[in-house]
C-alpha cells in the first residue's frame, strides 16, 4: 500500500480512537457556528495576499539558511496558506493524533467506555470546538511537525492570511514587510525541524512520556477535576498556576518543563533570526517589532483571562526568555558555537539553562 494511503488511514485511526474521549467532528462543527468572521477582503486582493505569503515562505528559506547556517532540503515541508477553520481543521486532526496513545492505555486499562460515560464525548467535543474557534484567531502561522504527508515530507507550515491581514491592519504596519515578517518566523521553524532529523522524534518522546505519566483511573480523574473546579476562582483572581498545572501531577510537570524548554529554545530562535534577517528584507522590522511586542503584554480582558487560564501566558514568556538564550550563547560562541545545540538530545538546554546561558556553554564546549 502506499506510504501516503497508510499516512491517511492511520490519521483517520487515531480520529476514530481518540473520538471516544473528544468527539473531534463535533468539535469541528462547533467551532464552526463559534468562529469569528475575519476582515472583509476582496476577491482580488485575497488572491494577492496568497500569493504574497507563498513567495514570502520560499523567501524566506534562503535568508533563514544563511543566516542560521542550518540546511534542510527544500520542498520537505508544503506550506498551506488558510483560513480560519482550516486552521481549526488542521489542528483538530493534530490533536486526535496527539491524543491517540492515551486512548491506546485506556483500552489497556478497559476503561475507555468509563471515561466517556463520566465526561461524555461530544460535552468534551464541544468544549475542545469552542477552545479550537477563540485560538483560531490568535495564530498568524505555524509549523505542524508531526504531520504526515506525502513520502519525504517532515510537517507542514500552515500561515492564517485573514488573521495576518488583520493583524497588520490593527498595527498600522506595512503590510508586505508584516507579511514578510511572519514567514521568516514561520520558515525558521520548518528549517529547525527539517534540518534535525531528531527534532520531531525527541518532541513526540516527550509528549508520549507525558501520556505515560498520566494516571487515566476515572476516580483519580473525577478528584483532579473537583479540585480544578475549586481553584478556577482562584486562577481568575490572577492567584495560583494555570488550569493546565492544576490538572498535571509531578512527573507530568517534569516533562512539561522538558517540553517548555525545548519550545522556549525554538520560539526564541526564530525570533533572534526575525530580528538579524529582518532590516535586510524588512525594513520596517524594528517598528513591526515593537508594536507587535506591544500587542503581545497587552489584549482584552477576556483574552488575558483565558491566557491565563490556558497557560498561554507562560507561552507568551517563551519568546523572550528563549530569545535572551539564543542571543546570550551566541555572544559568548557564535552562532557556530551556538548551533552545537542541534547535535543530539543531550545537548538541548535544560529549564535551568535556558534562564542560564552560560551554564548551557560551560556544559557544551568546556
Amino acid at each position: 500500500m502506499h506510504p501516503s494511503v497508510l499516512a491517511y488511514r492511520d490519521s483517520m485511526t487515531s480520529r476514530r480512537r481518540a473520538r471516544s474521549i473528544v468527539d473531534w467532528d463535533f468539535a469541528v462543527q462547533t467551532a464552526e457556528k463559534l468562529v469569528r468572521p475575519g476582515p472583509v477582503v476582496h476577491r482580488e486582493e485575497m488572491d494577492e495576499i496568497v500569493a504574497a505569503l507563498r513567495t514570502g515562505a520560499a523567501v524566506s528559506e534562503g535568508h533563514v539558511r544563511d543566516f542560521t547556517g542550518l540546511h534542510a532540503d527544500s520542498a520537505t515541508a508544503p506550506v498551506l496558506v488558510i483560513d480560519r477553520m482550516g486552521w481549526v481543521k488542521a489542528n483538530a486532526d493534530g490533536f486526535a493524533q496527539v491524543m491517540a496513545p492515551l486512548m491506546d492505555k485506556l483500552v489497556e486499562r478497559r476503561r475507555p467506555s468509563m471515561v466517556a460515560a463520566a465526561i461524555g464525548s461530544r460535552v468534551t467535543g464541544a468544549e475542545a470546538g469552542a477552545l479550537l474557534a477563540f485560538l483560531s484567531t490568535k495564530v498568524l502561522g505555524q509549523f505542524d511537525p508531526f504531520w504526515d504527508g506525502a513520502p519525504g515530507t517532515t510537517g507542514r507550515l500552515l500561515l492564517v492570511a485573514p488573521n495576518i491581514t488583520a493583524v497588520s491592519a490593527e498595527l498600522g504596519v506595512d503590510a508586505r514587510d508584516f507579511r514578510q515578517w511572519v514567514c521568516l518566523h514561520e520558515e525558521t521553524h520548518r528549517v529547525q525541524f527539517t534540518a534535525v532529523p531528531w527534532l520531531r522524534d525527541h518532541v513526540r518522546g516527550e509528549i508520549r512520556s507525558f501520556i505515560e505519566a498520566t494516571d487515566v483511573d476515572p476516580e483519580n480523574l473525577k478528584a483532579m477535576l473537583e479540585q480544578g473546579l475549586r481553584r478556577v476562582g482562584e486562577l481568575v483572581r490572577g492567584d495560583g498556576a494555570s488550569l493546565v498545572d492544576l490538572f498535571t501531577g509531578p512527573e507530568q510537570r517534569a516533562v512539561i518543563e522538558r517540553i517548555t524548554a525545548v519550545m522556549s529554545l525554538l520560539e526564541g530562535h526564530a525570533d533572534v533570526v526575525m530580528d538579524g534577517v529582518g532590516p535586510e528584507v524588512v525594513p520596517s522590522v524594528h517598528t513591526i517589532r515593537k508594536r507587535f511586542g506591544q500587542r503581545r503584554k497587552s489584549g482584552r480582558p477576556v483574552d488575558v483571562l483565558l491566557r491565563r487560564l490556558l497557560g498561554l501566558e507562560a507561552k507568551m514568556k517563551q519568546y523572550a526568555v528563549g530569545e535572551t538564550f539564543v542571543n546570550g550563547v551566541v555572544g559568548k560562541v557564535g552562532m557556530d558555537g551556538f548551533n552545537a545545540v542541534w547535535t543530539s538530545p543531550q545537548t538541548l538546554p535544560s529549564a535551568a539553562e535556558i534562564a542560564d546561558p552560560g551554564s548551557w556553554v560551560r556544559r557544551v564546549h568546556g
